[in-house]
């Protein structure tokens, strides 16, 4: 398995991309997914389905859903599940807040399961028709680490071509075998590539592949490009994708992914000073340490004056404090963390590093704080937020 030590390091744009885009990070014509999440996960040995399997307090799929709700171009998001988890995805929908997701029953087998979220589509509830996106990513409900800009390059591509799909390089060598057992004959490896997820169609074309395909396509196929190839004449125009791209098949994978998540949040932080010189003088020196070890420090002063900035990436936060009325300035924070429902989706870490300094509160102020700590981190735990304290001495050089 090829997992990437650095998950959100992904490679450059593709050369000869169209410019349908407004902005930076947004596209002019509209762009909805499809998530198959039909599968029983039989490979990993579990007895819940790999996609419905939790980690973080959180179920894989949930991840897979934010990889595409935090991209403000995609508009809808079905999500394909067997009859019996309708009522399981709706509801993970409403815990997390996933408000671009439309829940819809799958089929015996993946294409049906897909073709029913592309009819789907251009549906609405009711069955009234309902304005079909210009494009359809499709994607692996169990392969949560994928990027906005390869989303964006898939959507381009596909918007150009009529039809782009991933590919990764093999990292085995393709063999067949004889009836009996025996090797038949290996395949040049430099030649293939494995087909891999995200694709991207036009509506039109996967749409009308999936209602000229064969009964046996879908029984028994599995590659969607290759039914716009054969059905519409289309061929796919292929995109190297990251490593990040790997899919969950087996239990270990489940370890590897909550390790990856994990790494991702302990890279970013934010440091609040509230403005004091010696909270500033160690904030730039954390800042400094932390920049040797890849890990990013922002720092601001006020999380009032500053909250949109503070507030707007999934970090964690330092305050640092000199004053005696730092417990307020974690309400504050939380307070402000929970308006946003930021810590639904993940726990969010807040470190407070009390500086105690010479001129600072008394000896009963001193020995209450840890007791009204230890307090207000038992409440914050319940809304899945892990609250430290360190008090350090601080003395003037």
């Amino acid at each position: 398995m090829d997992w990437p030590s650095k998950p959100g390091h992904f490679s450059g744009p593709v050369a000869g991309l169209s410019e349908h885009k407004t902005e930076k990070g947004c596209i002019d014509f509209s762009v909805a997914v499809v998530l198959p999440a039909g599968g029983s996960g039989e490979r990993t040995g579990l007895p819940t389905p790999k996609q419905f399997c939790t980690f973080l307090n959180r179920p894989l799929i949930s991840y897979t859903v934010q990889a595409f709700e935090r991209v403000s171009w995609i508009e809808t998001i079905v999500v394909v599940v067997a009859k019996e988890s309708v009522d399981l995805m709706m509801d993970i929908a409403q815990r997390f807040h996933h408000t671009k997701v439309r829940v819809v029953q799958g089929g015996s087998t993946r294409h049906r399961s897909i073709f029913n979220g592309v009819v789907a589509l251009g549906e609405r509830g009711n069955g009234s028709a309902l304005a079909k996106p210009e494009v359809v990513i499709i994607h692996d409900a169990v392969r949560p680490f994928v990027d906005e800009d390869f989303l964006f390059q898939i959507s381009i591509t596909a918007k150009d071509h009529g039809a782009a799909g991933a590919i990764r390089p093999l990292v085995s060598t393709v063999i067949a075998t004889t009836s009996e057992g025996f090797l038949d004959h290996s395949l040049e490896r430099a030649k293939y590539r494995a087909s891999e997820m995200p694709q991207g169609f036009l509506y039109d074309v996967i749409c009308q592949a999936y209602q000229q395909c064969s009964e046996s396509d879908f029984e028994f196929g599995t590659e969607c490009l290759h039914l716009a190839l054969q059905y519409c004449g289309t061929k796919a125009k292929l995109i190297e994708g990251p490593p990040t791209l790997w899919k969950v098949t087996y239990k270990r994978d489940l370890a590897a992914a909550e390790s990856i998540v994990k790494e991702t949040l302990s890279q970013t932080a934010c440091v609040i000073t509230g403005g004091s010189a010696q909270a500033t003088a160690l904030a730039s020196t954390l800042q400094k340490s932390m920049a040797a070890l890849d890990v990013e420090l922002a720092v601001f002063p006020d999380i009032s004056r500053d909250s949109t900035q503070c507030l707007s990436k999934e970090w964690n936060f330092l305050l640092v404090s000199a004053h005696s009325t730092c417990l307020s300035e974690v309400r504050k924070l939380m307070k402000s963390l929970e308006a946003l429902d930021r810590a639904v989706l993940h726990p969010v870490v807040i470190i407070l590093v009390r500086l105690q300094t010479s001129e600072g509160s008394s000896i009963s102020t001193v020995m209450a704080e840890p007791t009204a700590m230890m307090e207000l981190a038992a409440a914050a735990k319940l809304r899945n937020v892990l609250l430290y304290g360190i008090q350090l001495p601080y003395l003037k050089v």
